[in-house]
């Protein structure tokens, strides 16, 4: 018997509608929570947005209600989302036709769709995507809702996106002023024609006044660094040290979108007028604060990212000579002059020391403080105990800023504090420290040898200094595929960091890495290049300057046999990659390596990584014209780059072992043996005659 045809889902179905219908319920109440806080007496109520002052802060009052899109506007805003997140246009001018009539869907429902947990995206997406006078338009929009705005859980996305979208638009405007006179491409009398600089400086007046409390929001501290970012001019910080924004934001973009449509900002030319706002909103920032609230950022989660954003504009776009000014940040922070013991700047700076959240603070103020108060600080605080602060996982940090400063002399003494606690910053795994002594060494071109001796004898095994002790291979499993966080724990990549610095330096410090990946087995070698971490260290391996032709083709070998099996490693892939470049001067090894992806081209080709290592490998090439490819890759590596084959004992046309030769090799070969044999020929006739000559002297005589 047929069975009954049934719509797939149906359970997810119920579950959208349940959660609508509770999302509308909650919505219904906020509303008639709204519209009975309205019916209280005037005489009874309290004003709409109070606001209060506390700690010095001025805090903003009551966020407003902006209402609700009615059914049929979500589920068309929705659609809108989804089609622009897929992308998939026929055109960028089919694009441009549906966002102008989103826009005009969306026209005097802008601040609802910001407010909005389910549109949201949308707006975001909007911005993304729009031209400098929809921008323009939006800004007009939310002109003074901006302080509400950037306090909304939703909002505040959606103000971060306008203003990072909007910043390079004044700098356009700012190198042709012709693009502020042009008219609007739309044919509404009542628009105003509006620079973005002036839309930018409106936006920051409106929040005049409110950030000190901004600063410590939860939505809003995020905004502001953001604008404090567009007036100074400096490009956005996206690394994960970054204090722009939070770990845990979302993401949203356009599928398959360039560069242009992606939170990007680069460093860009800026008008006075920014200059101007930025020097008062960082004066207007703190100048109202308690001291000892305004330390109190320090220490505070949201606060303490924005009090060490501010700080570093002001040092870096306002001169080191801020620091004399009483009414600076770092003078505010730091009064006493000088700063000694017993005095309420020291107290502050031990209390950072050790502090997780405020420890980052004192790393900004040791790296952007002015050479003078660096001193004074080093010398009273640090000079002494950088050996102990190396040690501890929070100030090891402060340490290593602290190192990136010393000159010569400071720096080898504070080299020989920090040698002695080798053994126990390895027995810890906090090589951080470590790699920055390095590097600050090198850079300074002090001693190393201490060092090296003290790491050779901590990661010291069976076969001598070991790096799979650096790296942590030596609890891999046998197949070497790891499971879990484990690939990237922090102590696997600081360790991994530490070889390719040791790397870097060259020397008897590199050789201590190169000497013993050149003894790891076939089989540990395999691991290595699988590991997601760990075959980071073997590709700066591959592709380091430092790095001999001898070690290079030693270590490449290793891989003979498992070349295609490692290319299809989502890993191993990358140090296949490296070998391209680590084959520079070892023509016969190259090709070696290439015969073997050639081999494994049915299974590459069914890979996304393998479809990558072919192509960078120019295997299409290799697989048509052999020669050509020969040639490519003799330019790439220089044309005195490569080496002949060990066999041929230095004779180019010597017969190669274990190569299948070309026709058009093997003819040069039979032409070269062809000459050289008549060659012979000929000099053996002439011996012959100068000897029949020399008989018939003696002949005649």
């Amino acid at each position: 018997m047929p069975k009954e045809q049934k719509k797939r889902g149906r359970r997810d179905e119920k579950k959208r509608e349940e959660k609508k219908r509770k999302r509308e319920a909650d919505d219904v109440d906020d509303v008639s929570k709204r519209l009975k806080q309205a019916d209280v007496d005037p005489a009874h109520e309290a004003p709409q947005f109070p606001d209060e002052a506390v700690d010095g802060v001025t805090r903003p009052g009551e966020m407003p209600y902006y209402g609700l899109l009615d059914d049929d506007e979500q589920e068309y805003f929705k659609r809108a989302d989804e089609m622009l997140e897929l992308n998939r246009f026929a055109d960028p001018e089919e694009r441009n036709l549906f966002l102008e009539s989103v826009w005009k869907e969306a026209d005097g429902k802008e601040l609802k769709i910001a407010n909005s947990q389910s549109c949201s995206r949308l707006m975001e997406r909007l911005i993304l995507l729009s031209t400098p006078e929809q921008l323009k338009g939006l800004f007009q929009k939310f002109n003074s809702h901006f302080l509400h705005l950037v306090q909304h859980r939703f909002a505040s996305h959606c103000c971060e996106a306008l203003f990072i979208q909007a910043a390079p638009v004044v700098s356009q405007e700012l190198a042709n002023p012709a693009l502020i006179q042009t008219p609007p491409s739309s044919s509404d009398p009542d628009q105003v024609i509006v620079s973005m600089e002036n839309l930018f400086i409106y936006t920051l007046n409106e929040l005049e006044g409110y950030l000190g409390y901004l600063m410590t929001d939860r939505f809003a501290s995020h905004v502001l660094r953001v604008l404090l970012v567009v007036l100074s001019g400096a490009p956005l910080e996206k690394n994960a040290k970054s204090v722009m924004q939070s770990k845990r934001k979302e993401k949203v973009g356009i599928s398959g979108s360039d560069k242009g449509q992606e939170r990007v900002l680069e460093q860009r030319t800026v008008p006075k007028a920014f200059l101007d706002a930025l020097e008062k909103a960082i004066n207007d920032s703190v100048s109202g604060l308690d001291p000892h609230y305004l330390r109190s950022l320090s220490t505070h989660q949201l606060g303490n990212p924005t009090l060490q954003l501010l700080l570093k504009l002001e040092l870096s776009h306002f001169g080191k000579s801020r620091a004399k000014d009483e009414k600076s940040i770092i003078h505010r922070l730091l009064p006493d002059d000088p700063i000694a013991e017993g005095t309420p700047s020291a107290s502050f700076i031990n209390g950072l020391v050790y502090d997780p959240i405020g420890s980052r603070l004192l790393e900004t103020i040791i790296e952007n403080a002015p050479g003078k108060l660096f001193k004074s600080i080093y010398g009273e605080f640090f000079k002494e105990r950088i050996g102990s602060l190396a040690r501890n996982e929070i100030a090891g940090y402060v340490a290593g800023k602290i190192l990136q400063r010393l000159g010569k002399d400071d720096l080898a003494d504070a080299m020989r504090q920090i040698v002695d606690q080798i053994p126990n910053l390895v027995e810890r795994s906090r090589t951080a420290i470590i790699k920055t002594l390095i590097e600050r060494c090198a850079a300074r071109e002090v001693d190393m040898s201490p060092i090296k001796a003290q790491l050779e004898t901590a990661y010291a095994g069976s076969n001598g200094f070991e790096v799979t002790r650096i790296l942590k291979l030596h609890d891999l499993p046998e197949d070497g595929k790891v499971n879990g966080k484990s690939d990237h724990s922090p102590e696997k990549v600081h360790g991994s960091l530490l070889a390719q610095a040791m790397m870097s330096v060259g020397g008897p410090m590199g050789n201590l890495i190169f000497d013993s990946l050149t003894k790891l087995s076939q089989e540990v070698s395999i691991q290595l290049a699988r590991d997601p971490t760990a075959s980071r260290t073997l590709q700066a391996a591959l592709t380091s300057p430092n790095a001999s032709v001898i070690f290079r083709r030693k270590m490449i070998m290793q891989f003979y046999g498992k070349v295609g099996e490692l290319a299809l490693d989502p890993a191993a892939s990358r140090v296949i990659d490296a070998v391209w470049d680590g084959t520079n001067g070892l023509a016969f090894i190259r090709e070696r390596v290439a015969e073997e992806l050639s081999e494994n081209e049915n299974a590459m080709r069914e890979s996304f990584v393998g479809r990558a290592v072919w192509r960078n490998w120019h295997m299409d090439l290799y697989r048509r014209k052999r020669t050509d490819w020969v040639k490519q890759s003799r330019h790439t590596a220089g044309n005195d780059g490569f080496q002949s084959f060990p066999e041929s004992n230095g004779k180019l046309n010597a017969p190669q072992k274990g190569k299948h030769m070309t026709a058009l090799e093997l003819a040069r070969q039979k032409h070269a043996t062809s000459k050289a044999a008549e060659a012979k020929k000929k000099e053996a006739q002439a011996k012959k005659d100068i000897k029949a000559d020399k008989g018939k002297a003696a002949v005649v005589a």
